[in-house]
This record gives C-alpha cells, structure tokens and sequence, in this order.
C-alpha cells in the first residue's frame, strides 16, 4: 500500500505457492468466508502491526533504562531463592 492524499492505495501483490499451499489457502479463506487475497491480506497486515508494535514497545523499554537501587548483577541464584523460602 502507499500513501496519497485522500488515504492508503491498494497495491498488488504476486506470489506463487505450490497447488498443495493453494489448496490450504483456499480451504482457510473458505472457513472464514472470505477470499484468499482478504485472507492473506489480514495475515500480513497482522503480522506487521504485531511487529512494529513489539519493536516500538521495545525500543520504549531501552529508553526506560534501569530501576534506580537495583543491581542485577548482584540478584541471587535460583537455588539461593529457592533456599530463601525454605
């Protein structure tokens, strides 16, 4: 898709698959009662905002830093927590 002035244009896209992926996509379209493009237009448009949700939620959590009074170098070991609740 690309952008201009009155919102998103469609653009084409052409993939070629094996008649036995074809199939698959057919029948899954078919479950959902849509075509195979509606389809496979939802799974990546997912796929991307799934992803550019989990970079921008990442790329805030670098800026966040660390927790002041908090060294993670010094955290116990997990037989040592586990000692501590004994």
């Amino acid at each position: 898709m690309s952008w201009c002035h009155n919102g998103f244009v469609s653009k084409k896209l052409t993939i070629t698959v094996t008649d036995q992926v074809a199939h698959w996509a057919r029948k899954k379209a078919a479950e959902q009662n849509t075509s195979v493009t509606q389809w496979v237009r939802r799974i990546l448009e997912n796929k991307m905002r799934l992803s550019d949700g989990y970079w921008r939620a990442y790329r805030r959590w670098r800026k966040i830093g660390g927790i002041q009074g908090i060294d993670t170098a010094r955290r116990m070991t997990r037989q040592q927590a586990h000692e501590r609740h004994r």
